[in-house]
């Protein structure tokens, strides 16, 4: 029997956890020592987070923001400096203290269920909440903010950049604490991408009820609330939709394996493999799905072949057989009603890289990929080198070197493999 050891975490993974902890620790015994202020309001934001974090049941993967809510509850609060018109006292640990804590009691029935929050995730928005909290209540309780920005146009501008500055942050930190094994840049800028959808509702959100609560006092919160609620339950419908359709294609593309014309696992391989050299490429958001949905689908035209390719490596077919089953693979993908650029991507995909789309670029390579190392061409050392030597005509320059750094990451004999 072999024991494994799940690997430590990176040293920068370290480093935001230690910080969030250490931050934590210390807004606790703050609070502890100095008391609670505005007991009231630390309890409506409290309870308002720890409903929002609760709103995680239920949450489908991949979600960039799973408690919406709760985001908002909290950036809210670090926000606040006036309620009903009345300057509030809470300080910058106070605000993490609560945040904290409603994160920390709200984990316990995820916990229970097994499906609670990551550490990452909950430093990221205890550092972020403590970042906005920091930017500006001090400014507030100085009156500074009210000097310099007074309570119109300008001081909503001034939120504005806050916010600007908090998601900032927070992309940073979801960086540094990603799990994929790909350099920073590209990372951070998939974090920022991912701020367009949910996490602008978010800010906006936070911003309004942090102004509302500032006007009306504490009744305006259950009210701005319920925008936001719609756009969650707007958003989880939505990701539920997309999470059938991708296990529809999924299914349609392991006929092929089904059939016995494709390997094992081969569809999946290609697509995993095709989706990482298209971030490594800097697609994303419905580039990248088309990419995923082509690459599960490439072979789906070997159904209509009636002797089947020997292991179905169609990389070693002439270029004629190879448009031949490209065609027929994208008029069976225009039948089934998936997105017409996916049936562009698998029609094109035996092309001449100069006249194909970037997607269908990076299809053919990795497939080829696929196939060529199980063919006794020295591994996936070998199979890298017959695309090298085939970027004249066949295979982009740029993806052959773009799929060698994303093996080069991933180990040369374990992505890809199985």
């Amino acid at each position: 029997m072999t024991l494994r050891y799940a690997p430590a975490p990176p040293p920068a993974v370290l480093a935001v956890r230690g910080a969030a902890m250490l931050l934590a620790v210390v807004a606790f015994g703050h609070t502890l020592w100095n008391g609670v202020a505005e007991p009231g309001h630390a309890l409506a934001f409290g309870v308002l987070v720890t409903v929002g974090e609760l709103a995680r049941w239920g949450s489908l993967p991949g979600e960039r923001e799973p408690a919406p809510l709760g985001a908002a509850g909290a950036l809210a609060y670090a926000l606040l400096g006036r309620s009903g018109g009345e300057a509030t006292t809470h300080g910058v640990l106070q605000v993490v203290t609560v945040v904290a804590a409603a994160q920390l009691l709200a984990s316990v029935p995820h916990t229970a269920r097994g499906s609670g929050p990551g550490p990452d995730l909950v430093a990221r928005r205890v550092l972020a909440v403590g970042f906005a909290a920091v930017c500006f209540q001090p400014l507030s309780h100085s009156g500074r903010s009210e000097r310099w920005f007074g309570e119109g146009l300008y001081f909503a501008l001034f939120l504005v950049l806050l916010l600007a500055l908090t998601a900032l942050c927070e992309a940073v930190l979801a960086a540094l604490t990603a799990t994929t094994p790909r350099p920073f840049g590209p990372l951070l800028r998939d974090e920022l991408r991912a701020l367009i959808g949910i996490g602008s509702a978010v800010c906006a959100t936070g911003a309004v009820m942090a102004l509302g609560v500032a006007v009306a006092g504490l009744w305006a919160l259950p009210l701005l609330c319920v925008p936001l609620l719609l756009t969650q339950v707007s958003f989880r419908r939505y990701a539920a939709v997309r999470t059938t359709y991708r296990q529809t294609i999924a299914s349609l593309a392991r006929s092929t394996e089904i059939a016995g014309y494709t390997p094992h696992g081969h569809a999946r391989r290609v697509a995993e493999l095709s989706t990482a050299v298209g971030r490594e490429l800097g697609l994303a958001g419905p580039e990248l799905s088309v990419l995923e949905y082509a690459a599960l689908m490439h072979d789906i035209g070997q159904l209509s072949l009636v002797d089947p390719v020997p292991d179905g490596a169609t990389a070693r077919l002439p270029a004629a057989e190879q448009r031949r089953i490209a065609l027929l693979g994208g008029a069976v993908v225009r039948q089934t009603g998936v997105d017409t650029a996916v049936a562009v991507v698998v029609e094109q995909q035996a092309d001449p890289y100069r006249e194909q789309p970037t997607a269908a670029r990076i299809v053919r390579a990795v497939n080829a990929y696929d196939d060529l190392r199980g063919e006794g061409a020295g591994g996936p050392l070998g199979a890298l080198e017959q695309l090298r030597l085939g970027t004249g005509r066949d295979y982009q320059p740029l993806v052959v070197e773009a799929l060698a750094r994303v093996l080069a990451r991933g180990g040369l004999t374990s992505v890809g493999s199985g």
